[in-house]
């Protein structure tokens, strides 16, 4: 049976939020954001979570194993701004019970 997973996420305020996750609705870590409220309307997930804006953009802060980037998501990052060697679009992390007590930033809107 699927449960809930724990995701903190500091938004682009420095604020930090830990939030409750639903394994059981096929949800991105965008997907997520949007559902708490955790960006203002607009400025997260403009694409749709195609992996074609980066307004997703987050870095992840702690070792938690996520699935290799997409070349899609490569390409998305290659283009972005404010990338670093922890960037990932949100889009692209899936709501799974492995990635339970993941810990990300939201990246600055470009």
């Amino acid at each position: 049976m699927a449960q809930d997973i724990t995701v903190t996420i500091t938004d682009r305020e420095g604020v930090t939020h830990e939030v409750q996750a639903p394994t059981d609705m096929n949800m991105s870590i965008m997907e997520l954001v949007r559902a708490y409220e955790l960006a203002p309307e607009g400025t997260i997930g403009i694409c749709g979570g195609m992996a074609m804006c980066a307004s997703c953009q987050c870095y992840v802060l702690n070792d938690v194993p996520l699935p290799e980037k997409g070349p899609d998501e490569e390409a998305m990052l290659w283009e972005a701004f404010n990338v670093k060697e922890n960037s990932r679009l949100g889009c692209q992390i899936h709501i799974t019970e492995a990635i339970d007590g993941l810990a990300i930033e939201l990246a600055p809107e470009a």
